[in-house]
């Protein structure tokens, strides 16, 4: 026994230590060797400067004869926004064939949720908690973009968000680092394969760079201030996760972090990015971003914008023309080094030539026809889309629904979308493609149900002339489906909303329904957590749906009458109202926590508590948690330990658990947050089924970065929950030694 314990000890100190050599080690470019150096250099002794320059500059495609020209001579690296084999192999043509030195173009689009097979939006992905299914959704992405002649997805989005009025909060995975990070790594596996040369692989690009999630009051664009360990602890995590995982590229943000805009910050792009972290891919502006610093305040002439983009270390310049205006005539004048240009070129060569784009540039017309939108690609983006629904009340097990109803009303301006599930950033996304709500209904029922569909009213607007068809629609109905949110343009870049309701008339025209006495079951089709406290207390059953993609309404049909049982977990929080924001379930303590005693931290009107906690969700089925068990109950501070839990489905349907851990330090030398996220595992389990979930807890769990920005574990008291959201669980815990 006692071997044995040696042996045990033996091996967490072994693990610990790897974890911590795995974070001093530099992040590798999947591919990369010597070989492709060596032509880097040889190219590169062969270019001129205007050749150079060139390669560091990216226009979006538009149809004119200049940006021809500019191709031809090899003054254009880089194209975003070329859908399609043909016109892609066009343009690259013009690059390989007719310009000097013949260097392919890197053809770049917002491959975020999907190419043309659409899938949910990546804040709804992020709810299946299933970083496997993500890594597989991207795969098909991938495929799908790469046989169209793209080379290079501007994703995956990795931004921390707290604040649920930035409309971008849709394009991550929510608040919580942990989460964020293993979605983070899963998208860029996905995008990037096992190789970049392979057909069918993407160059990721972590996007945006850094702390733009933190925008003050949720405008999109805004200013950014936060503590350094708060940007360590929170917002870098996924950023750096995406980078260990291989991207190769990334993308510097808007906004201005502390003072200093994004784009031109030597801290974060060369300090953080290249000498921490070893990338050694290259940084592309967002758009415009560098001509932008005169807009901050931070340089006074497009020339100053160049240099200090530049000397942060951004390498491409997109849309903003100031690296092809102002570099040439900075470096004759000495304010620039040539050496410096040759540094950025040698890293977008060294992609140009990971993704074989040397010895094969074109695309396959034939390939496109087979991968886009096939069969498989749809199953797939079906099966995202129902694990991404999260069930958010079910009175008296309203769900699922039985297929025999004599009559079925379906009320609201979603119902019948077909461009809104599509959601923001939907690529090569056609409305044709996509399943509605009420077409994935309609396919389930027999004929012989009666559906009384009604739009009521628009998803903007004050018009309220359909409420009385809604209502007498609802009043000759079982059941009311109303398909309320909103509308794909509603979230997503420059789409922040000062309200968290409903928009418009549609928590009005809910109210009437309301009226009928009828049991309703709100279907939600949202971008971002919304305010929904009216609705959560007189409704029957609400179901969040996000926007699902093309497979939307198949999914949601799925799951509405039982042949899907949803076991998606919120990823962000709901607030109660909007002036609850900002509100996140990994915050701090203070030294006077919400009581009912007067001088304490809490709002006089409304709860303190969120109306949906992070990584809540319901299930048809139940299931029980037991057997907490921590393998020690104390462990140095390089140890690690194992925590396990039975979970058992007590009902009597097939479902799906997301186990989450949980985690807090006690007593530090930096206040820690009440409650951490430190692992998860999704399962499935059979009526009557028990599983033993284990997790491990080591140094990269349990540390922090203290007052020096350090990383460190503490000595001290941990507490552990083991449950189905952030605030149930079973409760344990350990001592950390010296």
């Amino acid at each position: 026994m006692k071997k044995l314990s040696w042996f045990l000890a033996f091996f967490f100190m072994a693990i610990s230590f790897f974890f911590i050599e795995l974070r001093l080690q530099p992040a590798q470019l999947p591919g990369h060797s010597a070989r492709i150096e060596k032509k880097i250099d040889e190219l590169l002794v062969r270019m001129t400067l205007e050749e150079k320059i060139g390669q560091m500059v990216q226009y979006s495609y538009r149809d004119t004869e200049d940006l021809k020209c500019l191709i031809a001579e090899g003054k254009v690296g880089s194209l975003l926004n070329v859908r399609g084999c043909e016109k892609a192999n066009t343009l690259q043509k013009l690059a390989v064939e007719k310009s000097r030195l013949g260097i392919p173009l890197i053809l770049g689009n917002d491959v975020i949720h999907g190419y043309r097979t659409v899938f949910p939006i990546p804040l709804g992905e992020a709810s299946t908690w299933d970083p496997e299914l993500i890594e597989k959704a991207c795969r098909v992405a991938a495929r799908e973009a790469r046989s169209a002649g793209t080379h290079w997805t501007f994703g995956p989005v990795v931004d921390i968000a707290r604040d649920p009025r930035w409309g971008r909060i849709a394009e991550g995975a929510g608040e919580d680092p942990f989460l964020g990070s293993t979605m983070a790594k899963a998208r860029v596996l996905g995008f990037q394969g096992e190789s970049l040369s392979n057909p069918s692989s993407l160059v990721a690009c972590p996007k945006h760079y850094v702390g733009y999630g933190g925008a003050e009051g949720g405008r999109d664009y805004n200013t950014v201030e936060m503590s350094l360990n708060t940007l360590y602890e929170i917002y870098l995590p996924p950023f750096e996760a995406a980078i260990k995982a291989g991207a190769s590229t990334l993308m510097s943000a808007f906004n201005e972090l502390n003072g200093l805009p994004s784009s031109a910050n030597f801290f974060t792009l060369t300090r953080i990015l290249r000498q921490e972290w070893g990338f050694r891919g290259f940084v592309v502006s967002d758009w415009n971003a560098i001509g932008e610093l005169i807009q901050h305040g931070f340089a006074a002439t497009p020339s100053e914008a160049g240099i200090k983009a530049l000397q942060a270390g951004v390498d491409m310049d997109m849309e903003g023309n100031v690296y092809h205006n102002q570099l040439s005539q900075l470096i004759r004048e000495g304010k620039v080094s040539e050496k410096v240009i040759d540094e950025s070129v040698r890293r977008i060569l060294r992609i140009k030539f990971l993704l074989g784009l040397f010895e094969q540039p074109y695309s396959d017309p034939k390939l496109e026809r087979q991968v886009t939108l096939s069969k498989e690609n749809r199953s797939i983006a079906l099966d995202v889309a129902r694990k991404s629904i999260v069930l958010l009340k079910n009175e008296n097990n309203l769900l699922p629904l039985s297929k025999e109803l004599k009559a079925l009303a379906i009320i609201g301006p979603l119902a019948e979308s077909k461009i809104d599930p599509l959601g923001t950033w939907a690529c090569a996304g056609r409305p044709e493609d996509v399943v509605t709500v009420l077409e994935g209904i309609v396919s389930k029922v027999p004929t012989t149900t009666k559906i009384l569909y009604e739009k009521g009213c628009d998803v903007s607007g004050q018009d309220i002339e359909g409420f009385e068809e809604a209502i007498n629609a609802a009043s000759g109905a079982e059941v009311v489906i109303a398909v309320l949110g909103e509308s794909a343009i509603m979230s997503g870049e420059a789409s922040s909303r000062a309200s968290l309701d409903l928009p418009s008339k549609q928590e009005d025209m809910l109210k009437a329904l309301s009226q009928t006495k009828k049991p309703i079951i709100l279907v939600l089709m949202n971008g971002r957590p919304l305010s929904i406290s009216w609705a959560a207390e007189n409704v029957s059953a609400i179901l969040e749906t996000w926007h699902l993609g093309v497979e939307c309404g198949n999914a949601v049909a799925d799951v509405l009458f039982g042949d899907y049982n949803p076991g998606g977990k919120l990823p962000v929080t709901f607030p109660r109202t909007v002036g609850q924001v900002p509100i996140y379930y990994n915050h701090k303590n203070t030294g006077r926590p919400p009581a009912q005693i007067k001088y304490t931290s809490k709002y006089l009107d409304i709860p303190s508590t969120p109306l949906y906690p992070f990584g809540y969700g319901l299930s048809y089925t139940n299931f029980d948690y037991s057997s907490l068990k921590i393998s020690s109950e104390k462990i140095g501070t390089f140890g690690s330990l194992f925590i396990s839990v039975d979970i058992r489905n007590s009902g009597s349907r097939l479902g799906e658990e997301v186990v989450e851990l949980y985690i807090r330090d006690l007593v530090s030398s930096i206040t820690r947050p009440v409650k951490e996220l430190a692992g998860f595992k999704r399962l499935s389990l059979a009526p009557g089924e028990t599983k033993t979930v284990i997790f491990t807890l080591g140094p990269e769990h349990l540390g922090f970065w203290n007052e020096h920005l350090e990383y460190v574990v503490e000595p001290g008291i941990f507490k552990v929950w083991v449950g189905p959201n952030s605030v149930e669980g079973l409760e344990g815990s350990f001592e950390v030694v010296e």
